[in-house]
């Protein structure tokens, strides 16, 4: 296969992919970061940021199901490859 240039293929059933946050739902409850077994999500409540650190993510999905809001998701789509390892900052929108 040449990968990523040709043959791209769907991804399998019950495959975990890029996880979403949509901040119009969430509160900064901070029940995802408690949850996280990899410490891959800070929430700051004074700042109303939640960072994400996608290279510490073990991709479980705990914090898609603790997610009292459903503001958590895994889009079912490949994540591109990064040449620099960052975080994500999401501000909150309340």
């Amino acid at each position: 296969r040449r990968y990523p240039f040709k043959d791209i293929r769907e991804p399998f059933p019950g495959y975990r992919g890029k996880i979403h946050f949509d901040m119009e739902k969430c509160t900064l409850c901070s029940a995802c970061a408690r949850l996280c077994p990899a410490n891959a999500i800070a929430v700051n409540k004074e700042a109303k940021t939640l960072e994400y650190n996608p290279f510490a993510c073990i991709y479980c999905a705990t914090c898609v199901d603790s997610c009292p809001r459903k503001a958590i998701s895994m889009e079912v789509t490949y994540s591109p490859p990064a040449t620099v390892k960052s975080e994500e900052t999401y501000h909150s929108k309340e």
